[in-house]
């Protein structure tokens, strides 16, 4: 039998919040789903329920002020894993939602069947990225601006091992340890001791500090070798 989930829906949108509670209904049945419309309301259930198993996020409802209001969900709940699901497509605001604590984000153009895949591998304990936008990086001027904040140096990827720049490509694309096993017919162990090589050799934390250095990586350049 499938697990039941404890979720919160935070959206300010009456329509949206009927549709993901829909698609978490029909994804993950038997879950119980809390609704609320403010991020006051959010904190305040917060508090009140720490056995949630997810909360989805809108970046622009009431009271949030941007990334604000992630933050001090995040300051008030750090154990619970929060999902931004948004109609924004910056790449820079999607990384910094990853950046401020977020262990994902969704956008609400996505398909049903991949805003359920996608909440799967939250709850599976990974990070999600919507490979699509990473890819292609919709520019804007503050991008341009702050053009690879955090670069990581030629030096450094030319310290990585081939296998290594194609398991921190997939990575950069939003796989998890999972998807990138897979699509490279490799054990997910095996997967998971190159992740740990990877972040050592790029003297990064965790693998968010990673995707963020990498998102920008030309790698057919480095996989000629």
């Amino acid at each position: 039998m499938e697990p039941a989930y404890k979720i919160l829906i935070a959206d300010d949108h009456p329509l949206f919040r009927e549709a993901i509670s829909s698609v978490i209904s029909s994804g993950f049945s038997g879950s119980e789903i809390i609704e609320t419309a403010d991020l006051d309301s959010a904190l305040e259930i917060t508090r009140a329920n720490d056995d949630l198993d997810l909360i989805l996020l809108d970046l622009n409802m009431p009271g949030m002020h941007g990334l604000n209001g992630l933050i001090s969900l995040r300051n008030e709940a750090p154990t619970i894993p929060v999902v931004i699901v948004s109609a924004e497509e910056d790449k820079q605001v999607v990384l910094q939602a990853i950046t401020y604590g977020a262990c994902g984000f969704i956008t609400k153009s996505s398909p049903r069947a991949q805003m359920t895949e996608a909440i799967q591998q939250i709850l599976n304990g990974n990070v999600y990225l919507p490979s699509d936008i990473i890819r292609t990086g919709k520019e804007n001027t503050s991008r341009r601006s702050r053009h690879e904040e955090n670069p990581i140096s030629p030096e450094l990827l030319n310290s990585l091992t081939r296998r290594q720049l194609l398991v921190l490509e997939r990575m950069s694309k939003g796989e998890s340890n999972k998807q990138i096993a897979y699509n490279l017919n490799i054990a997910e162990t095996t997967v998971k001791a190159h992740v740990s090589a990877i972040l050592r050799k790029l003297g990064v934390h965790n693998r968010v500090q990673a995707i963020l250095s990498a998102s920008d990586v030309d790698f057919s350049q480095y996989l000629k070798r």
